[in-house]
C-alpha cells in the first residue's frame, strides 16, 4: 500500500534530573530534505539520525526537534582538595601559635576557592541511546500516520481512475456514433479518410493500459510517487490527442473532464512517497 508523506511523532526522554523531548515532523517533498533543531553540542549525533531517518524515509521534508526541557540550572562542585590545604594550614597555625582552632564549616564554605558553581551542560554522547529510543518511537508513529494517510490518498485516486474509465467508454461510444453517422453523410472514399482522421482506438488502449498500470502502483510497498506522476503526464498527453481528433461537444466535455481528473491525480501524487 502506498504512504503518504504529511507524518508527525513525539517521544519524551528523561535521566535524573534532565529531562527531554525528540520530534520528527513530515510534509511532501520531491526529495528526501533533512532539517534539524539540536542542543548544543549535539552536532555529533546529525548523521546518527539521517542514518535512522534514511531507512525509514525515501521523500519528504523532514524536521528532527531535540529538546533538552528541563535540566539543573547549576552544578555545586566542593574542592576537596582546597579543604585539605586549609586545615593543614589551621592546624600548623594552631599548633605554631598555640591559638584555639574553632574553624567551621560555614567558615570553610566562605573560603575562596573551596565552592565552584558551575553550568550543567548536556553530552550528547551520554544522552544519544535515550534520543535514539525516542526517535525509533517518533518514526514509527511518523509512518503510522503515513500509511493512513497512503490509505486516503489510494481511495481518492482509485475513484478517479473507475471515473475516467467511465469517460473513456463514453468517447468510444460516441466515436462509433459519429462514424455511423457520417458514414450515411459521407461517400465511401471521404468516409475512409475521415475514419482516419478521428481513430483514437491506439490512444484509448494506451489510456486504459496507464490506468492499469496506476492501480497496480497503488498496490505498491515502495515509493511510487514520482512514477505516478509520470503516468499522470502520459495521461494527459493521450487526452490531448483525444480532444483534438474528436471535434466533438459530447467528447469535448469528457475531454476536460478527464483533464481536470489528471490534474487532481497529479496533485495527490505530490503527496505520495
Amino acid at each position: 500500500m502506498i504512504k503518504g508523506m504529511t507524518g508527525f511523532g513525539a517521544a519524551q526522554f528523561s535521566v535524573g534530573k534532565i529531562k527531554g523531548l525528540v520530534e520528527v515532523k513530515s510534509v511532501n517533498h520531491r526529495y528526501l530534505d533533512l532539517a534539524f533543531y539540536l542542543p548544543i553540542g549535539f552536532g555529533s549525533v546529525e548523521n546518527k539520525i539521517r542514518d535512522m531517518v534514511g531507512k525509514e524515509l525515501s521523500r519528504g521534508r523532514v524536521t528532527i526537534t531535540v529538546k533538552i526541557t528541563d535540566k539543573p540550572a547549576q552544578a555545586v562542585f566542593f574542592n576537596e582538595d582546597m579543604i585539605e590545604e586549609y586545615l593543614r594550614h589551621a592546624k600548623s597555625i594552631e599548633k605554631k601559635y598555640k591559638l584555639m582552632n574553632n574553624l567551621t564549616l560555614a567558615d570553610l564554605v566562605r573560603m575562596p576557592g573551596i565552592v565552584d558553581v558551575k553550568e550543567v551542560f548536556v553530552e550528547a554522547a551520554e544522552m544519544w541511546p535515550l534520543v535514539e529510543k525516542g526517535m525509533v518511537q517518533c518514526l514509527k508513529s511518523l509512518q503510522a500516520m503515513r500509511c493512513r494517510e497512503g490509505k486516503s490518498l489510494s481511495a481518492d485516486i482509485t475513484d478517479k481512475l473507475k471515473r475516467m474509465s467511465s469517460k473513456l467508454k463514453l468517447i468510444e461510444k460516441r466515436t462509433h456514433e459519429i462514424l455511423k453517422q457520417r458514414q450515411k453523410e459521407l461517400k465511401p472514399e471521404e468516409f475512409s479518410s475521415f475514419q482516419k482522421s478521428i481513430d483514437v482506438n491506439e490512444e484509448i488502449a494506451r489510456f486504459y493500459h496507464y490506468i492499469d498500470e496506476m492501480s497496480q502502483q497503488l498496490k505498491a510497498n515502495i515509493p511510487v510517487g514520482k512514477k505516478m506522476d509520470f503516468i499522470a503526464q502520459e495521461m494527459q498527453r493521450e487526452t490531448n490527442t483525444l480532444g483534438s481528433k474528436l471535434q466533438d461537444e459530447l467528447v469535448s466535455n469528457a475531454v476536460i473532464s478527464l483533464k481536470s481528473k489528471i490534474e487532481k491525480i497529479r496533485e495527490q501524487a505530490n503527496n505520495i512517497e
